[in-house]
This record gives C-alpha cells, structure tokens and sequence, in this order.
C-alpha cells in the first residue's frame, strides 16, 4: 500500500529537518519550503511536536531567529543548552542568522 499524502508530507519533513547540520539552524518555512511544501511552517511545528529525540529538533527556530518556546521554560533552556554545544551563539532568546542561510540549505538538500 503506498504511504497517504500525509505520511509523504511527514516523511520529506522530517527529512529536511535531519539535513539542518549541526551548529547550522534552520526556520520552520525553510523546512516545509525544502521538504516541497511551501507556506506549512504550522505543519512542520505539528511534526516537531509529535517527533522523538533522535531528531535535531533544536535546530529549528523562528523566521526571526527566536526560539518557540517560552523564555524559561526548560524546553527553551534545552534548546539554548544544545544549540550552544553546536557552537551557535544564542543572546536573548535569538540566534543569529547567517548570510548564507538559504544556500547551505540549498546545498544540503540539492546538491
């Protein structure tokens, strides 16, 4: 039986989200835009949410670089801790994009 469109949708989500390097991050529309499906930031959040460890899920952040969860919260604090470790600067909740964002991605995802 071949996969339902949702489970294509999930797979080449979370696809794209396990290219993001580490110490590299990636925003939530610049997975789904990757994985074929512009405008689903929403749906890649649902994959997130539902998604085991084994995913880098701390590399996905805010278009606007925030993280998604609450300042505080220990969520928050295991992201920052760990995108940290990859060596990517987080100050106040943000990390920094860099200029070539969109081409490693690019590169990553299509050669």
């Amino acid at each position: 039986m071949p996969p339902t469109e949702a489970e294509t949708r999930r797979r080449r989500i979370l696809a794209a989200i396990h290219d993001v390097p580490t110490g590299r991050t990636a925003s939530y529309g610049q997975i789904a835009r990757r994985a074929g499906f512009p405008r689903c930031a929403r749906l890649v959040a649902r994959i997130l949410s539902d998604a085991g460890e084994a995913l880098p899920w701390h590399r996905i952040v805010r278009a606007d670089g925030r993280i998604a969860f609450p300042p505080g919260s220990a969520a928050f604090d295991e992201q920052v801790a760990r995108l940290r470790g990859e060596g990517v600067a987080v100050a106040n909740g943000r990390v920094r994009p860099t200029d070539d964002a969109e081409t490693w991605l690019d590169r990553v995802l299509w050669g």
